[in-house]
């Protein structure tokens, strides 16, 4: 893996700045100029700011900065920023097509599972990928040989990797190395050290294999439960996340009052001369963050509206949502038809809603909790088809304010300006296997 990241991507990035062992671009025009590659470098370093740091480490200027930048690093810049970063900066098309190739098969290879099929589709797309790589930098010419190192070669053996011992992530080297530092640890005998790991590596699977059966991983985890955060708010009815502050101490203003009564309506059904009056005796809070808990990934989302932000803060306030569309709305005699659709937008409010007493205009029928999201909503203009199939979606401007329940939203996202104008590039990294799906009611 670490092949990839730190040898194949960075020779591509060499012969694209020229920088390749002194050769020149031959019968192709693949450089890109010093400035395109400047202003690429540049982007790279501000990318940071806008995208949240449960993406990973800060990316450097990688035209500045290369030998600092590490394998994870390039892994990020590979899969989400170049992508983004290249489209439209070569002379031919044909450049950048090839580089997405390569990110389309990286994904395929990074996913937690992989079918018979996708291998296949591996195994054909990397033979093609480097017969196309042959062609441009290769070039077929004896003096240009030493763009074809071992790792060109290498691609060709990651399908039949995949299909002898299964998908990557088991044994490529990030997981590896974590594994090999455990096994570090279990060494206590100087004198004995393979016995010693020998042992460590069985007590390790009989432990784990204690847990699995028995399901007693928290009591066998031989620490504390997680401590409850000082002044935040969490609901029986949302066990799914919690509120973090800041808190404001003042109630919402009126608009956002009146926003908030809208929102509750549409989910209600009910009127909003009933809502605005059960309102008036609700509790109505503003929060600065919420934290999903229904995994051990989960991600702390920011309020834009409140609470102060540090000058080297990176944004976690843009987020994926989803919510049910009418796709009929348009057409008034026809039956409502709902389908789940997905948007991004800016976290601009968090509210919680309570109601002491019971409302049966708003069927209420005891103290109840209501835990809203206030997004500003990212127009998506119409996609990039190469950008699609990596689920990168580009905006320029944000458009209406949803009110939506807070377990409507999935994760945050990060954004890259792609120096277009106002364009930006909306990144997510939660892919297929993270999103929510909506089995419609029989009724």
């Amino acid at each position: 893996m670490h092949l990839i990241w730190e040898n194949l991507i960075k020779n591509l990035i060499l012969l694209w700045t020229g920088e390749f062992k002194g050769l020149d671009t031959g019968d192709e025009w693949y450089q890109l100029e010093k400035a395109i590659w400047e202003a690429i470098a540049t982007r790279t370093a501000a990318a940071s700011d806008t995208i949240p740091s449960a993406f990973g480490s800060r990316v450097p200027n990688i035209g500045k900065d290369r030998p600092n930048v590490s394998a994870e690093m390039w892994s990020f810049w590979t899969l989400y920023l170049g992508p983004v970063l290249l489209r439209r900066q070569f002379a031919n098309e044909k450049y950048y097509s090839h580089f997405i190739a390569l990110v389309k098969l990286l994904n395929i290879c990074l996913q937690f599972e992989i079918t018979d099929a996708e291998i296949e589709e591996v195994r054909v797309g990397f033979i093609e990928w480097v017969r196309v790589y042959e062609e441009m930098y290769f070039q077929h010419e004896p003096e240009r040989i030493s763009t074809c190192p071992l790792t060109i070669h290498a691609l060709l053996h990651i399908a039949p990797g995949i299909k002898f011992t299964g998908p990557v992530w088991c044994y490529w080297a990030f997981p590896m190395e974590r594994f090999c530092g455990s096994i570090q640890r279990g060494i206590r005998s100087r004198r004995f050290p393979w016995a010693s790991m020998d042992r460590f590596v069985l007590e390790n699977a009989q432990l784990i294999q204690i847990k699995t059966i028995y399901s007693i991983g928290e009591v066998l985890a031989l620490r504390d439960p997680p401590a409850q955060i000082r002044g935040s708010f969490s609901d029986p009815l949302y066990p799914s996340c919690i509120l973090l502050p800041p808190k404001s101490p003042a109630r919402p203003t009126s608009n956002q009052i009146r926003t908030i009564a809208a929102a509750l309506s549409t989910r209600s059904g009910a009127r909003m001369v009933h809502v605005n009056k059960a309102m008036k005796a609700a509790v109505v809070e503003e929060w600065g963050k919420v934290r999903r808990v229904d995994s051990d990934e989960g991600d702390t989302m920011k309020s834009c509206s409140l609470g102060t932000v540090a000058e080297d803060a990176r944004d976690a306030t843009y987020v994926r949502y989803e919510m049910l569309v009418d796709k009929y709305a348009r057409l008034k005699n026809t039956p409502p038809k709902f389908e789940l659709q997905t948007f991004y937008g800016q976290l601009t409010h968090i509210y919680r809603v309570y109601f002491p007493e019971p409302e049966p205009e708003l069927g209420i029928d005891s103290p109840t909790t209501y835990i809203l999201a206030a997004i500003r909503t990212c127009l998506l203009a119409p996609a990039d088809p190469q950008l699609l199939d990596l689920d990168i979606h580009l905006y320029s401007k944000c458009g209406a304010l949803d009110v939506i329940d807070i377990t409507s939203i999935q994760s945050l996202v990060g954004r890259v300006k792609t120096g277009m104008g106002g364009e930006w590039a909306i990144i997510d990294r939660s892919g297929s296997l993270a999103r929510a799906v909506w089995a419609e009611d029989e009724n």
